[in-house]
């Protein structure tokens, strides 16, 4: 399970919250749970802005990276990755960044 795995959503969310992508570093590998960020269906999210909310396409479904939903997920609860998005890794880093910034107060 590597990081910007794209997972299906384990839980009841998953028709609103089709999709999950892990967001932890290999550092922590030996965790018994991976930290990941919903990947929301575009139609039902307003996008605050695109650094904070970037969008992808995974198995045709145009999706929103939510950060404000972020959360841990326990590995048994995961089916094998439908995709990868690690050419994005920065925008999805930058988002997080954003989330995480002193810069607002």
């Amino acid at each position: 399970m590597a990081q910007f795995d794209v997972h299906r959503n384990p839980g009841r969310t998953r028709h609103a919250i089709p999709y999950v992508v892990v967001v932890q570093s290999a550092v922590f590998d030996d965790s018994r749970s991976r930290v990941v960020v919903p990947l929301v269906r575009a139609a039902d999210v307003r996008v605050a802005s695109e650094r904070f909310n970037p969008t992808f396409v995974v198995m045709g479904d145009a999706v929103v990276l939510h950060p404000l939903e972020t959360t841990a997920v326990a590995i048994q609860s995961f089916g094998e990755p439908v995709a990868s998005l690690s050419d994005h890794g920065d925008d999805i880093l930058a988002a997080m960044d954003e989330l995480l910034t002193r810069a607002y107060g």
